[in-house]
């Protein structure tokens, strides 16, 4: 995502929904809970980025907002125990990035979730629509999932004598298994054998 694209979304978004827990709490600063899925240094331009807008906002951090930075250092299982952390805390609003929306989900239907990317959050059941997201979760959907089968064509008319196709993706999440299901279909449409390296495969896919 381009930094012009985070700064709009988590200091519009996020900030609007923050200002409206806040209204109904205004005993103390409102906070955020920004859950980072890597490290910090991995994430340190989302982060200046986020701050940046805030301040644009009026919003400055330790003085008229507080936010409580958790980083999942890559590793999936660690997004419910910071979820859990987040609603012990009381945050007023968690901005976060796709991955984490479920277990965040999961967590709370109170507390306001803003996702700054995800590739398919219908399919992956974040939001009810795009237009309607409902409940307590908005936020920016890539359309990955859309474009997977045509970049299989479009790497077929790059490579004429394409036969054979590996893949390596991560099906253990669900957005993943959706593309998968778009390449799959590319794939057997174009008669290309594919395969995933991966701890499981789609059915109906065939191994090169």
């Amino acid at each position: 995502m381009r930094r012009r694209e985070f700064i709009t979304l988590l200091g519009g978004a996020g900030v609007a929904w923050m200002c409206e827990a806040h209204a109904q709490r205004p005993a103390k600063i409102p906070t955020i809970g920004f859950l980072g899925g890597a490290t910090p240094s991995n994430w340190s331009h989302f982060v200046a980025a986020f701050s940046q807008r805030l301040g644009e906002l009026g919003w400055i951090e330790g003085r008229t907002v507080a936010i409580e930075y958790r980083w999942a250092e890559g590793r999936s299982e660690r997004f419910a125990k910071i979820a859990a952390e987040f609603v012990r805390m009381k945050v007023d609003v968690i901005v976060t990035s796709g991955p984490a929306v479920l277990s965040l989900k999961q967590a709370t239907s109170v507390i306001p979730i803003v996702f700054a990317t995800a590739n398919d959050p219908v399919g992956t059941g974040m939001v009810a629509s795009l237009a309607r997201p409902g409940g307590n979760v908005t936020g920016t959907s890539i359309q990955n999932t859309e474009t997977a089968g045509k970049r299989v064509e479009l790497l077929r008319d790059l490579i004429p004598s394409l036969r054979r196709l590996a893949i390596i993706a991560n099906v253990g999440y669900p957005a993943a298994a959706f593309e998968m299901a778009e390449v799959g279909g590319a794939a057997r449409k174009l008669g290309l054998e594919w395969g995933l390296s991966s701890r499981g495969c789609p059915s109906g896919s065939s191994r090169p």
